[in-house]
């Protein structure tokens, strides 16, 4: 199915801010620079820009890449990391909170491991 994440065995967070004028080669670019390698197959890659309330996410498919955009209706911002532009780990725990709207480090979540 196109589009379909939940295959993804690791989910990758561009910290800071994101130009989201730019396209999947302008995308792979920027995983490319971070990373020093390709975008892989069982990957997901989160973008973020200026206002918070839109992201993109970069998916490899068997036969191409996708490029997921998600604008929020509601008025409401994804609580987005913007110490600075890295690449960042996240487990899909934390993605179910970045999508809900909440910071994706939560301290006092229940079994949440050091």
């Amino acid at each position: 199915m196109i589009g379909d994440i939940s295959g993804a065995t690791s989910i990758y967070i561009i910290t800071g801010k994101t130009d989201m004028r730019k396209s999947i080669n302008g995308l792979c670019a920027i995983v490319y620079d971070m990373m020093g390698q390709e975008i892989n197959r069982n990957s997901i890659y989160l973008f973020c820009g200026t206002r918070c309330d839109r992201i993109k996410i970069l998916l490899k498919e068997p036969d191409g890449i996708t490029l997921l955009y998600k604008r929020l209706d509601v008025k409401g911002r994804y609580r987005w990391p913007r110490n600075s532009s890295e690449v960042k780990p996240i487990t899909w725990r934390q993605f179910d909170w970045l999508m809900s709207g909440l910071d994706i480090e939560q301290p006092k979540a229940i079994g949440n491991v050091k």
